[in-house]
C-alpha cells in the first residue's frame, strides 16, 4: 500500500483513539466520583470534572502520541493478537505513567485512582475498537470495498517478487489479475489487458525495461484514467531510504541516509530549546559557583571555546568549563603517544594537563553544562552524536566516519550510556552512532536522556 493511504488510514486511526483516550478519562472520572463508589471504599470525593478540562486535552493528543512511538500503527490491521495486546498495552502504561507524573509534579489533586482507571478503560476500549476493525475487514462487504485490480508488469523474476510480496499482506486488499513483460510485449496487447481486466492500477517495475516502452505505457495509462505505480528501485543503496518529491513542479527521486523531517523532528527542535532555556534560567546560580571556583583553582578563563564540527562538518564555537591548564592545547602533542583510543580521537584516563577542580567536573559532566547555551543556538541538540574538534574529524581514515556528521551533535548519545569514555575503539564509537542515525525517534531521544541521568550522577567511565 502506498504511504500516502497508510498515513490517510493511520490518521484515522489516531483521530479514534484519540476521542476514545477523550472517553476513558472521562469514563474514569465519572467512576471515581460516583458516591456509591466513594461509600464502599470509603474514599475522598474528587473535584469537578471542570476542574482538569486543561489535563483532559492535552491527553487527547499525547496517547495517540506514545502509541505511534511504540510502533502501534505500523503493525498490519490483521497481526496476531498477542501484538497488538503488547503494543497496546505499553502504549496505555507509559500514558498513565506520565499522567501520575504530571499530577506528582504539578501537585494536582486528581485522585491518583482516576489515572489507574484511565489506564484500565482505555486499553479496554482501544483493544475493543481493534476488535471490531478486524472483524470488519474480513467481511466480505469490506473485502468488496478496499478490492483493487492490478496488472503487473515488468520481467518475469519482478513481477514474480511483486507478487510474492503482495500476498504477504492480504490486508491491502490488492489483486493481481495479469503480469506483463514489455520487452516482449506490445503496449497495444498491454491496453487489451487493461480493457479486459478492468482493472484500478498497473504496478510497473521500471528496472529492467526499456525507458521508451516505460514512457508509452505511462501515457497510455494516463490516456486511459489508470493510475500507475512506477516501482523506482533502479538504484541498489546500502543504508539511504528512497522518497519521491517534487521541485519546482518537476519530480524527483530523494536518495537520504538521515531521518526525514517530520512532526517528531519538529518536537525534537521545540524540546531541545524549552529544556536548554529550563536548565539556563534555573541553574544560572550553579553556573555562577562553578566559575568561581574555576577561578580560584586555577588562573585564566572560565569557560573553554574549540571549534568543533557540526552538521556536515559545519564549525561552530563549543562551550565548556575549563578543566584543564591554559596551555592543553599545547601539550597535547606531547602526549600523543599515551593515547588510549584508537582512530583520531584523543583520550587519556589520567591526564596531567586537567586541575584538581577540573576532575570533579569532568567525573560528574559539569564541564558539558555551558553545552546548553550551544543547545539555545541551534548548534546542538540534548541527544546526538558527540561533537569532534575539526582537526580530529579531518584525521578521519574511513569516509564511512562521516555519516556521523549528517545530524546535528548532542549532549548525549547511545556511546555515553553503552559505555562512556571506556570505549576505547574508535569504530565502536561510530558504531554506536550511526545505529543512533538509523534508528532514531523521539522516543529514543527520551529513553537515553533517561538512562543519561544516572550514567551522569554515578559518573561512571568518566575520564
Amino acid at each position: 500500500m502506498l504511504r500516502r493511504h497508510r498515513q490517510i488510514k493511520m490518521q484515522i486511526q489516531q483521530l479514534l483513539d484519540a476521542l476514545l483516550f477523550a472517553a476513558s478519562f472521562w469514563f474514569a472520572w465519572v467512576l471515581r466520583a460516583n458516591p456509591d463508589v466513594i461509600t464502599t471504599l470509603r474514599l475522598n470525593p474528587v473535584s469537578p470534572f471542570d476542574a482538569y478540562y486543561w489535563l483532559y486535552l492535552l491527553l487527547i493528543p499525547t496517547g495517540p502520541l506514545v502509541l505511534e512511538a511504540q510502533g502501534f500503527y505500523d503493525r498490519p490491521l490483521l497481526c496476531p493478537r498477542r501484538s497488538t495486546i503488547w503494543l497496546l498495552f505499553k502504549g496505555c502504561l507509559f500514558t498513565t505513567i506520565g499522567l501520575i507524573m504530571a499530577l506528582f509534579f504539578l501537585r494536582l489533586e486528581l485522585a491518583r485512582s482516576v489515572a489507574v482507571l484511565f489506564g484500565i478503560n482505555s486499553f479496554f476500549l482501544i483493544f475493543l475498537k481493534e476488535e471490531v476493525v478486524r472483524l470488519g475487514l474480513k467481511s466480505k462487504f469490506a473485502q468488496s470495498q478496499i478490492e483493487r485490480r492490478f496488472i503487473l508488469v515488468g520481467t518475469e523474476e519482478e513481477t514474480a517478487e511483486m507478487r510474492k510480496e503482495l500476498k504477504a499482506r492480504p490486508e491491502a486488499g490488492l489483486v493481481v489479475l495479469a503480469e506483463v513483460d514489455l520487452n516482449h510485449t506490445s503496449i497495444e496487447a498491454m491496453t487489451n489487458m487493461l480493457h479486459e481486466h478492468s482493472v484500478n492500477g498497473v504496478i510497473l517495475n521500471a528496472k529492467h525495461n526499456y525507458f521508451q516502452q516505460v514512457e508509452a505505457a505511462i501515457r497510455t495509462c494516463e490516456l486511459e484514467g489508470v493510475e500507475v505505480w512506477l516501482v523506482a528501485d533502479f538504484f541498489k543503496t546500502q543504508i539511504s531510504r528512497p522518497s519521491f518529491d517534487d521541485f519546482h513542479g518537476r519530480p524527483v527521486l530523494v536518495f537520504s541516509s538521515t531521518p526525514q523531517a517530520s512532526w517528531q523532528s519538529v518536537l525534537k527542535q521545540v524540546l531541545d530549546f524549552m529544556v536548554a532555556l529550563v536548565v539556563v534560567v534555573s541553574f544560572s546560580w550553579a553556573f555562577a559557583l562553578v566559575a568561581m571556583l574555576i577561578k580560584l583553582n586555577s588562573p585564566g578563563p572560565v569557560l573553554f571555546r574549540q571549534k568543533r564540527c557540526g552538521v556536515n562538518g559545519q564549525p561552530f564555537t563549543i562551550f565548556k568549563f575549563r578543566t584543564m591548564e591554559t596551555n592543553a592545547e599545547q601539550r597535547k602533542h606531547e602526549l600523543a603517544a599515551m593515547n588510549e583510543m584508537s582512530g583520531p580521537v584523543f583520550k587519556m584516563k589520567n591526564d596531567p594537563r586537567i586541575t584538581p577542580i577540573g576532575r570533579i567536573l569532568r567525573k560528574y559532566s559539569i564541564d558539558e553544562v555551558p553545552q546548553f547555551f550551544n543547545v539555545l543556538r541551534g548548534e546542538m541538540s540534548l541527544v546526538g552524536p558527540r561533537p569532534l574538534p575539526v582537526d580530529e574529524v579531518k584525521r578521519f581514515d574511513d569516509l564511512a566516519h562521516r555519516r556521523r556528521l549528517s545530524v546535528k551533535p548532542g549532549l548525549t548519545c547511545l556511546w555515553q550510556i553503552s559505555g562512556r569514555n571506556d570505549l576505547s575503539d574508535f569504530r565502536d564509537w561510530v558504531r554506536l552512532d550511526l545505529e543512533y542515525i538509523d534508528n532514531w525517534s523521539l522516543w529514543l531521544d527520551l529513553k537515553i536522556m533517561w538512562r543519561t541521568v544516572p550514567v551522569v550522577l554515578i559518573g561512571s567511565g568518566a575520564r
